[in-house]
């Protein structure tokens, strides 16, 4: 369905044009979301930031989502009761799930952000970015962490979703944004035709891109 990421995103940048001239902040959840999300900023010339949340995978299925967490200076959890009483999970397996995701958590952020300066979602329209969506358990604790920052507007955008997950989600955001919903749903993966693992340089690397261009774009009108 999709070429690869940067395809997708340029996709999805298409539908959201009439957010341009909202001066709107585009949040992508790492690492996948990354370039989903960068083509997104650089078409409407929006800054790009992004939420640290990590799933938490199930028991010898690390894929398959039993909750997730984001960690934005307080942790917000997300955890699917459903699916970890169906499965049998621990508590001691949850909690240590929630520890190990934690720390890589704050892994990340000393790599990805540094010295760099995060947007403040505050009073601004809010466009969260994820490559897919499967259980929507990581974009559930992105859309509830950045809820508690006050903005005005929180619109959820990805390019693949099922639709039952895109239902539970429009009770939490304002707009969902989907290109396709297919059914039945197999994985994010199986939609793209280039759909490979990426680094922790991937992710700094679109933020570096849309720095750059967002360094153009000022000195253009000043």
């Amino acid at each position: 369905m999709f070429e690869n990421r940067r395809e997708a995103g340029r996709a999805l940048a298409q539908t959201l044009l009439d957010y341009a001239g909202q001066d709107p902040v585009i949040y992508a959840l790492p690492r996948g979301g990354a370039p989903v999300a960068a083509e997104i900023a650089q078409r409407l010339a929006a800054p790009l930031d992004l939420i640290l949340v990590r799933k938490l995978g199930a028991p010898r299925q690390p894929e398959l989502a039993i909750g997730a967490v984001v960690d934005d200076g307080a942790p917000t959890f997300i955890l699917h009761d459903d699916i970890i009483r169906q499965l049998g999970v621990s508590e001691n397996y949850v909690m240590v799930a929630k520890s190990e995701a934690l720390s890589e958590i704050e892994r990340r952020r000393q790599i990805y952000f540094k010295d760099r300066p995060s947007v403040s979602p505050k009073n601004k329209t809010v466009i969260i970015v994820d490559d897919g969506l499967a259980t929507g358990a990581s974009m559930e604790a992105a859309i509830k962490a950045v809820r508690q920052a006050g903005p005005k507007h929180i619109i959820v955008a990805v390019p693949v979703a099922p639709i039952d997950t895109l239902a539970r989600l429009e009770t939490l955001s304002d707009e969902i944004v989907c290109l396709a919903t297919p059914e039945p749903f197999l994985s994010v993966g199986s939609y793209y035709q280039s759909f490979p693992q990426l680094s922790d340089d991937d992710v700094i690397g679109c933020l570096k891109d849309c720095d750059r261009e967002s360094m153009k774009r000022k000195n253009r009108t000043a």
